[in-house]
C-alpha cells in the first residue's frame, strides 16, 4: 500500500542522520504560510493524528523546541512590519498593518474562548454563526490587537494554559480539545492612487488526538473521548465527500475536453448531461460538527489548506497510522477555491476603471482608423 505526501519528516530520535528539526520544518510549511498571507490569501495549517503522535509538539512546541505555531508568530511581525515603508519598528504605528490574534477551543461540541480566562471562572460556551461572504465565524470572540512578538507569545501562552489537558493510557498531558489559534492580517495599501484594504486570515489548529475508550476511564474522559471521535469522523466524511467532489468535476471536465475535440460539440453535450444526472455532487455535512463548520473556509473553500498527518513509529499503532495516512490521502484530492481578501467596492473601482481605460484605447484606435481613411 502506497500513500503521496509533499514532505516526510523523521523527528522521533535527535541523533538520526535524517531526523527533521522544527526549523526545518517551519522552513518548508510555516514559510508558505507566511507567503500566502502576505499576499491576501486565507491560509489554514493543521495537524491530525492519533494521540501521543507529536500534534501539539509540532503546532506548539515545547519552551527549548518552539513548534510552528510561535515561530509563524515571530517571523510574521518582523517579516511584514519590515515591508513597511514608514517605520519598520512597530506594525501599529504606520496604520499599514493590524495583527490580531484569536484562540479557541472546541471541548465537548462547544467552543470556549481561552483568551477570557481571567475575566470569569466559568465562561459560557459561545455560539458559531455564519455569514454569508465572510463565512462562519464565533460570535463574542474576543480579538486582541499586538504591536510585537512577546505580546503574541504571552496571549499563545495563556491560552495553552487555559487549554482542557488530561492523562490517558498514551499520553500523561494529552489535549482533550481541539484548538483554533487564529492570526489576523489587516493591511492597508495605496494602489494606482485608490486607499484599498486587504484582510487575510491564518487559521494554526492542532487537533485533539483520536483514541479507543477504556472502560476504566471515568465519565468525563468517556465523554470527552465520544466527542473527540464524533467530531473527527465528522471530518473524515467531510474530506472524504470533498474529495469525491474534486475528483467527480475534474474527471468530467477532462471527458467533456475530449469529446468535444474528437466527436463535435452535439456528443459532448449529451455526454456531459448524462454524466451529469448519473452522478450528483455529494452532499458535505459541515455543520454535523463544531469543528468541520468553523473549518468550512479551509476545507474545499476561500483558504490556502496544509495538513500534516502524525504517526507514530510503534508497531502497535498500525491502525491508528493507516487510518492517518488514508486521511492524508483523501484530503490531497481536495481542490480549495483560494482568492485575495480585498475590499469589493475598491475591486469594483479597480475593474471600472480598467474599463474605462479599454474603452478609451477603444476611442482612439477607431479615431485613428477615422481620420485615416478620411484623408485617403
Amino acid at each position: 500500500m502506497e500513500f503521496g505526501f509533499d514532505f516526510c519528516y523523521w523527528s522521533v530520535d535527535p541523533a538520526a542522520p535524517n531526523y527533521a528539526s522544527q526549523e526545518e520544518v517551519f522552513q518548508d510549511l510555516g514559510v508558505s504560510v507566511l507567503s500566502g498571507a502576505s499576499e491576501g490569501y486565507n491560509v489554514c495549517l493543521f495537524a491530525y493524528g492519533q494521540t501521543g503522535s507529536g500534534k501539539t509538539y509540532t503546532m506548539m512546541g515545547t519552551p527549548d523546541s518552539i513548534g510552528l505555531t510561535p515561530r509563524i508568530c515571530q517571523v510574521s511581525h518582523w517579516h511584514l512590519s519590515d515591508s513597511s515603508p514608514k517605520n519598520s519598528n512597530s506594525v501599529i504605528t504606520n496604520h499599514n498593518l493590524v495583527f490580531t490574534l484569536s484562540f479557541l477551543e472546541i471541548y465537548n461540541e462547544r467552543v470556549r474562548d481561552l483568551l477570557r480566562g481571567a475575566e470569569q471562572k466559568k465562561p459560557a460556551p459561545l455560539r458559531v454563526r455564519e455569514h454569508p461572504e465572510k463565512g462562519p465565524y464565533v460570535q463574542g470572540l474576543s480579538q486582541h490587537v499586538v504591536t510585537d512578538y512577546k505580546q503574541a507569545v504571552d496571549l499563545l501562552e495563556e491560552g495553552i494554559a487555559n487549554r482542557i489537558t488530561a492523562a490517558t493510557h498514551v499520553h500523561d498531558a494529552s489535549s482533550r480539545s481541539h484548538a483554533i489559534f487564529t492570526i489576523q492580517y489587516t493591511q492597508a495599501i495605496l494602489e494606482n492612487n485608490l486607499p484599498s484594504e486587504i484582510v487575510s486570515k491564518i487559521n494554526l489548529v492542532d487537533l485533539a488526538g483520536s483514541e479507543r475508550a477504556d472502560p476504566q476511564y471515568c465519565r468525563d474522559r468517556i465523554t470527552e473521548g465520544a466527542n473527540i471521535n464524533k467530531s473527527l469522523v465528522t471530518l473524515g466524511i467531510v474530506i472524504s465527500a470533498l474529495a469525491q467532489n474534486s475528483q467527480m468535476f475534474s474527471s468530467s471536465q477532462s471527458i467533456n475536453s475530449v469529446l468535444s475535440e474528437g466527436e463535435g460539440s452535439t456528443v459532448g453535450s449529451q455526454s456531459s448531461s448524462l454524466s451529469g444526472s448519473g452522478r450528483r455532487r455529494c452532499f458535505i455535512p459541515y455543520r454535523d460538527s463544531v469543528l468541520t463548520w468553523l473549518l468550512k473556509d479551509s476545507l474545499g473553500g476561500n483558504s490556502k489548506t496544509i495538513m500534516i498527518a502524525t504517526v507514530s513509529p510503534s508497531s502497535s499503532s498500525y491502525n491508528e497510522t493507516l487510518s492517518t495516512l488514508r486521511y492524508a490521502a483523501h484530503a490531497r484530492n481536495i481542490v480549495n477555491k483560494p482568492r485575495v481578501n480585498e475590499d469589493a467596492n475598491v475591486r469594483l473601482i479597480r475593474e471600472l476603471r480598467e474599463e474605462i481605460d479599454r474603452l478609451k484605447s477603444m476611442l482612439l484606435s477607431f479615431k485613428m482608423v477615422s481620420d485615416f481613411n478620411s484623408l485617403t
